[in-house]
């Protein structure tokens, strides 16, 4: 089994009392290996962008890895986007994980001024990107000719020093398709993948990895949730929730379905509190466990 990566949601709303650095600066003290950041842009709600906020906390902090999750594609021009990525990466000492999709509120575009893209755009944005990332970070002199996007003679230095991550957030067959043939991971979110949907996904990243010539254990899996150490909440079936020893229970059960890696986000106004009852009762249990849940999955599927 790959090793089990736990990563964290910072805010990325301000407002009194709320600090993302701080949280992440908590986060890697407890042991968490990634922070993440969502992108939404736009909206009544107050909200960071994450490539900014990203980069803050990344000069903060020492050992732990950021991640967007994910960027919405057609906001950023590509070849731009993969020169970010390039020198974030370098400037936190290869610690970022560059998580993609396509976008999905439709107002948010409008908002911009941007085409609101179909649902085909919205995966070949993806793939465009992927390529034209991969090009730049690799070819002495970069061109890619897509459907949305090209790039000519794009010389961009230095090179990344080694293989930035790439994890794609998608959920139906043209993007699953396509994280499995391309993706270093995959991020689905469990408001909209819960756990009856979410194994016959993964399934299909792993049926067109296969297909590609790839072993499906090179693709992170990670899921995506709220969690609450409290009370049980039954019956929020968006929220992971219950005493330490409930929540880690939980998740040792996502094992078993074959994810190698969470994000929690923690629910809730007392978050730097929810944040360290993580890292003491929760994490260092899941960690011990996690070998034991996946070979047991593994011999599940022999």
């Amino acid at each position: 089994m790959a090793q089990l990566q736990i990563g964290l949601g910072v805010s990325t709303s301000p407002g009194p009392g709320v600090d993302p650095v701080a949280e992440a600066r908590l986060a890697e003290e407890v042991g968490f290996d990634y922070v993440s950041a969502s992108d939404h842009l736009n909206g009544t709600t107050a909200t960071y962008e994450p490539w900014t906020l990203l980069t803050a906390i990344a000069a903060v902090t020492t050992r732990i890895r950021v991640l967007t999750r994910v960027l919405a594609v057609p906001y950023r021009n590509p070849g731009v986007l993969a020169k970010m990525a390039e020198t974030l990466d370098r400037l936190s000492d290869g610690r970022l994980i560059l998580g993609l999709g396509g976008g999905f509120v439709d107002d948010e575009f409008r908002a911009f001024g941007l085409p609101v893209p179909t649902n085909r755009d919205r995966v070949d944005a993806v793939a465009e990107q992927i390529a034209i990332a991969r090009a730049t970070w690799t070819e002495p002199s970069a061109s890619f000719e897509g459907r949305l996007y090209r790039i000519e003679g794009a010389v961009v230095e230095p090179k990344p020093e080694h293989r930035i991550p790439i994890w794609l957030g998608m959920y139906k067959r043209r993007g699953l398709a396509l994280t499995g043939r391309e993706a270093d991971g995959w991020i689905p979110s469990i408001g909209f993948a819960p756990p009856p949907v979410v194994v016959g996904l993964w399934e299909q990243v792993q049926v067109a990895a296969r297909e590609a010539g790839r072993e499906p254990s090179e693709i992170t899996a990670a899921y995506n949730m709220l969690v609450r150490v409290g009370d049980e909440q039954p019956g929020n079936v968006m929220t992971i929730a219950g005493p330490a020893e409930s929540i880690t229970e939980q998740l040792i059960g996502f094992i078993g379905l074959g994810f190698t890696s969470f994000n929690l986000v923690p629910a809730g106004a007392d978050r730097m509190d929810q944040i360290e009852l993580l890292g003491r009762d929760v994490l260092p249990a899941l960690r011990e466990r996690a070998g034991d849940a996946a070979l047991a999955a593994q011999s599940a599927d022999r």
